[in-house]
C-alpha cells in the first residue's frame, strides 16, 4: 500500500473538516484507493484550537520550516486563505518538492500562473479543486471530462452566502439586512460580508473556471462585477410576477473568438434549472458544442464539502505518475473581452403620474435602440407612478446611455432598479 504523508496549513473551518475526513475516513480511503494517507504535521497559530479538533500535540508545527523540511510529507494542504502568508508558504512547499492542494480562490485567481511555473520547475503538483464551488467537482469535470468539447457557455451560482440571502428574501419576504444577519448567525456570512455580497468571491471563481473552460487567462480587472446589496423586496416581487427568480450569477460566454465574462444579479426564468437552486447551494450550468447542456449542483461551502474536494485532490495527486499543468502558453490573457454585451433588462422607474410621461421615456429608449417587450405600472411611490419596463435583448452600452438620459428627465424622479435577465 502506498503511503502518503500530509501537512495541513491552517486548522480553521476547512482545515478542520479536512483533518476530520482524513482521520475518520482513513480506513475507507485505504480500502478503496490502496493509499495509507497520514497527517504528519499541522501548522496552526492556535494550539488550543488544534487540540480541540483532536490533533495530537506531537504533530502541531511551530513554523513552515517544520513542514518543508519533513521528508515524510508528500502533499501540503493550504487552507489559510488570503494572499499572505499563504503565497509564501505555498512557494516554499513547492520549492521543497512537495505538491500543494489549496482551497484559496483569491490566491489562485491572482497568482495561478506564477505558482504553476514554480511547480513545473520543481516537478511538483498544484491542485485547487476546492477553490471553486466547494464539494462540487467542477474543475475535474472541466479538465478531465470535457476534453472533446469546446465549451461555449458557463453560468452559475458560485456563492452560497448570497444565494441563501436571496432565497430568504424570496421565500420568506425578508429584507436584505435581516437575511444577511441570519446568514451571519448561521456562519454562512463573515462579520465583514463584502467579499460575498459585492461579488468578489464569485469573481475569483469565475476567473478560474473561465480560464479552464475557454483556454484564455481571464484577469480579474477585466471581469464586470456587481453585488446584491441594492436588491429590494420590490424587485423580487416584480420578478415573481414576471416568472423570474433572482440570483447572483457568474456568466461566461465564448462567441466569434471573443469572451463575455461578468458577475451580477440577474432574473432567471423559473423554468431554468438554476432557478431551483436554493439556500446555500451552488450550481453551474455548462454548454459544450458536442455534449450539450450539463449542470452540476451541490454544497458550495462548509468544512466537510470543501474538505471532501481537498481530499479528492490528495488522492488524485497520489495516483498520477507526473503532475498535470495548464498550458498557459495556450491560455494567454485575452485582450478582446466583450464589454458591450447584450442582455434583456428589467428597469423600474419612479416618474410623474401625468399624460405624456410614457412617451418621453419610451422616446429616449428608442433613441438608443432599446426595444421594449412590456410595460407594467406598479402603483405609486409617494406622488410618483412606479413603472416597470422589460426590454428585448439590447446592448449594455446602449442601455446605460438610455438610463443616464432618463435620470435627467424632469418627469423622472429616479431609476430605482436595473436588473439583467438571463435568457
Amino acid at each position: 500500500m502506498k503511503k502518503i504523508g500530509v501537512g495541513i496549513l491552517g486548522l480553521g473551518t476547512v482545515g478542520g473538516g479536512t483533518y476530520r475526513i482524513l482521520t475518520e475516513n482513513h480506513n475507507n480511503i485505504a480500502c478503496k484507493e490502496d493509499l495509507d494517507i497520514q497527517v504528519i504535521k499541522v501548522l496552526e497559530r492556535s494550539v488550543e484550537r488544534a487540540l480541540q479538533k483532536g490533533v495530537p500535540a506531537s504533530i502541531i508545527a511551530n513554523n513552515i520550516d517544520e513542514i518543508t523540511a519533513n521528508n515524510e510529507i508528500d502533499v501540503v494542504v493550504e487552507v489559510i486563505g488570503g494572499i499572505e502568508p499563504a503565497k509564501t508558504f505555498i512557494t516554499k512547499c513547492l520549492m521543497s518538492g512537495k505538491s500543494v492542494v489549496t482551497a484559496n480562490k483569491e490566491l489562485i485567481s491572482k497568482h495561478w500562473s506564477e505558482l504553476e511555473e514554480i511547480a513545473k520547475k520543481h516537478k511538483t503538483g498544484l491542485y485547487f479543486e476546492a477553490s471553486c464551488l466547494g464539494g462540487v467537482p467542477i474543475i475535474r469535470s472541466l479538465v478531465e471530462g470535457m476534453q472533446a468539447n469546446n465549451i461555449t457557455e458557463i453560468a452559475g451560482i458560485f456563492n452560497g452566502t448570497t444565494n441563501y440571502i436571496l432565497t430568504k428574501m424570496s421565500e420568506e419576504n425578508m429584507s436584505y439586512s435581516d437575511a444577511l444577519k441570519e446568514a451571519q448567525n448561521l456562519g454562512y456570512a463573515e462579520t465583514d460580508p463584502t467579499s460575498d455580497v459585492e461579488g468578489y468571491d464569485t469573481m475569483y471563481k469565475l476567473s478560474i473556471l473561465s480560464t479552464l473552460a475557454f483556454g484564455k487567462r481571464i484577469p480579474l480587472e477585466n471581469i464586470y462585477r456587481e453585488g446584491i446589496t441594492k436588491i429590494t423586496k420590490s424587485d423580487i416581487e416584480s420578478g415573481k410576477e414576471l416568472g423570474y427568480t433572482i440570483k447572483l450569477l457568474a456568466i461566461g460566454k465564448m462567441y466569434n473568438n471573443s469572451l463575455e465574462i461578468r458577475v451580477h444579479p440577474a432574473f432567471v426564468p423559473d423554468e431554468h434549472p438554476l432557478a431551483t437552486v436554493r439556500g446555500s447551494f451552488n450550481a453551474i450550468h455548462l454548454v459544450g458544442n458536442y455534449v450539450g447542456e450539463i449542470m452540476l449542483y451541490g454544497k458550495g461551502a462548509g468544512d466537510l464539502p470543501t474538505g471532501s474536494a481537498i481530499v479528492s485532490d490528495i488522492v488524485y495527486s497520489a495516483h498520477i505518475n507526473e503532475p498535470r499543468y495548464i498550458k498557459f502558453d495556450c491560455a494567454v490573457e485575452d485582450k478582446n473581452l466583450v464589454t458591450d454585451f447584450k442582455s434583456k433588462y428589467y428597469m423600474l422607474i419612479n416618474c410623474a403620474d401625468k399624460p405624456g410621461v410614457l412617451s418621453q421615456t419610451t422616446a429616449i429608449l428608442g433613441k438608443y435602440e432599446v426595444s421594449i417587450e412590456s410595460i407594467i405600472q406598479k402603483g405609486k411611490h409617494k406622488e410618483f407612478a412606479r413603472v416597470v419596463f422589460l426590454t428585448h435583448k439590447t446592448s449594455e452600452l446602449s442601455m446605460m446611455k438610455a438610463i443616464n438620459e432618463l435620470k435627467k428627465l424632469e418627469v423622472v424622479d429616479s431609476v430605482e432598479s436595473v436588473i439583467r435577465v438571463l435568457e
